[in-house]
Order: C-alpha cells, then sequence, then structure tokens
C-alpha cells in the first residue's frame, strides 16, 4: 500500500481542523489501495489550535503535531510538515475546510498517471476581492518572475511525488517559496478540477501586510529578473535623460524659451524616486543574503508530537 502524507499549516483553525482532519480519514477510508498520515503544523496561531491538535493526536495514531515557535509564515510551516512526511506522494491543503479534502482522490489520480505535480483549479472561489486580488498578483508574479506556464493554476491545494519532496526540503534558507520549489523541480505538472468551499468560521489570515511580504519573496527568492528589470529601467531613463537634455539645448537657442525651474526639479524627482527604487531592490536582495548567511532558520519547533511517541508511552 502507498502512503498518503497530508500536511496541513494551521493558524486560527481550532474549530475547523478537526472537520478538515474527519474529511481526509472518510474520503481514504474509501480509497483501499492507500495509507495515509496527517501532519498538523501549528504556525503559533493565538488561539487554541495547538489544543485541539494535541487532542487529535491522543486518538489518532496517525496525526503528527508540530508546534512553532512563533509565526514563521504559511511557506515555512508547510516545509516543517514536508520535512516530517514519509509518503509516497504529500498533499498539501489550507486548515479552513475550503479545500475540498473529499476531492483528494483526484490529486491522487492524477499522480498515479505519471504527472510529478498537482494543482487543484477552481472554477469559482469562494475567497474574498481581496484575497481572489492577491492570488491574481501571486499567479502573474510566478509566470513572469518564475516561468510558470500561463495555463497553469497555482494553489495552496496541491499534491507532489516524493522526489519532488527530497528536492523540495534541500532548500535551507530562511525564505521559502513553496511553488518556485516545485517549478524548479519539475515541468511534469497538471491541474486538476475541483470544488472550492465557502468559508463557514473565521476569516483569512492573509493581511495586506503578509501578502505583500509573500510577493516580495517570490520576487527575490528564485529570480534576478527584477534586477534585470532594474537595469533595464536605468538604461532607459539615461537615454531619455541624454535625448532630453539634446531637446533642453535645441530649445535654448532656437526657439530661446528659458530653461524651467519647475521641469528640472520634476526630472530630479523622478529620477531620485527610480533610484531610491532601484537601491532599495538590490538592498532587498543583499538583505536576504546576509540573513542566509547567518543560517537564520526557516521554522523553530517547540513541541512534536509523533505517533511513535505516543506507542512508546502507552507500552
Amino acid at each position: 500500500m502507498k502512503l498518503i502524507s497530508f500536511v496541513i499549516p494551521c493558524y486560527r483553525s481550532e474549530q475547523t481542523i478537526e472537520s478538515v482532519v474527519k474529511e481526509i480519514d472518510d474520503t481514504m477510508a474509501g480509497l483501499m489501495d492507500y495509507d495515509h498520515e496527517i501532519i498538523l503544523v501549528n504556525d503559533c496561531s493565538p488561539d487554541n489550535t495547538f489544543g485541539t491538535i494535541e487532542k487529535m493526536c491522543g486518538s489518532h495514531s496517525n496525526i503528527t503535531g508540530i508546534d512553532l515557535a512563533k509565526n514563521f509564515g504559511q511557506h515555512s510551516a508547510l516545509m516543517a510538515g514536508l520535512r516530517e512526511s514519509k509518503g509516497d506522494y504529500v498533499i498539501c491543503l489550507d486548515d479552513d475546510g475550503q479545500t475540498p479534502a473529499d476531492e483528494a482522490g483526484k490529486l491522487i489520480d492524477a499522480l498515479e498517471k505519471g504527472y510529478d505535480a498537482v494543482y487543484a483549479r477552481y472554477a469559482h472561489k469562494k475567497h474574498s476581492i481581496f484575497r481572489n486580488f492577491g492570488t491574481f498578483m501571486n499567479e502573474k508574479m510566478a509566470q513572469y518572475m518564475l516561468g510558470k506556464p500561463k495555463d497553469l493554476f497555482v494553489s495552496s491545494y496541491f499534491g507532489v511525488k516524493r522526489f519532488i519532496v527530497e528536492d523540495m526540503i534541500r532548500y535551507e534558507n530562511a525564505y521559502p517559496y513553496v511553488i518556485g520549489l516545485v517549478l524548479r523541480s519539475t515541468k511534469r505538472i497538471v491541474n486538476v478540477d475541483v470544488n472550492h468551499r465557502s468559508r463557514e468560521i473565521g476569516t483569512s489570515g492573509y493581511t495586506f501586510r503578509k501578502l505583500m511580504n509573500l510577493w516580495i519573496n517570490g520576487f527575490t527568492a528564485f529570480s534576478v529578473k527584477p534586477l534585470r528589470l532594474a537595469t533595464g529601467l536605468g538604461a532607459i531613463m539615461a537615454v531619455l535623460g541624454f535625448l532630453y537634455g539634446i531637446f533642453t539645448v535645441i530649445k535654448y537657442f532656437l526657439i530661446d524659451v528659458p530653461m524651467g525651474f519647475s521641469s528640472l526639479m520634476s526630472v530630479l524627482v523622478f529620477v531620485g524616486g527610480m533610484l531610491m527604487l532601484m537601491l532599495g531592490m538590490i538592498g532587498e536582495y543583499i538583505g536576504r543574503i546576509y540573513i542566509s548567511m547567518n543560517n537564520s532558520p526557516q521554522y523553530v519547533i517547540r513541541t512534536k508530537l509523533k505517533p511513535e511517541a505516543r506507542e512508546d508511552k502507552d507500552e
């Protein structure tokens, strides 16, 4: 029997995670050729999420609970779960019930057909306008910065084969970006259509600040295209400045128009702003290199509840 590992980052999900786990168990009970394990990673949730995970670990022999020491973000929590997984296939999904665990069989079927990775695609997303905009921006960023195929939809509900996971967990820098790790490992990726549910309890844990951090991470984690864009914009500005200088000289001698202070200041402010933007982008790269050289961790585990440890304790 092949083992399926379900990795679920948890944040503010004390009221939803039990139903997600039950749905996984009920679904896998109908797939007789597979066994499964569930890894629940609490990303330092301010509510009693880890208490709920502890309770489930006590009553389930196939659940591993991980409690992170502080909030490291969804992608770091995923990396913690991936390193703990043992499955031939690994499926990652959300903790709020919006990603339908009862359709996991569709992802497994795609992996069985020979694809290395599979992403769930939603015909109608039940997120807010803010989250849908964030998803749209994330899609475009992955397309232009990471080389994602235009027709491939990426989401937080996906499955990968074991060798992809082994390659992903080799990445130890402090800024993991899971989509980039998958795209750099294989091109044999496919979409499967699943339903997306409305959120019944709570609100999304993604704030505008967290979305901005996610986008910046995607911009800088696996691509130097932003630096090349900065170089291109600098070259364009230099050419425009040179042409404007020639135009100003010709206008002065032929039309006798005095060189205006306002036009000079507008050019200085515009060029100065562009320079600051480029320096900030370069600084972001240098800062990440500095933090990585200091071996800043992807995550820190405070507590780990493993099935083997519980079995030993029961004996």
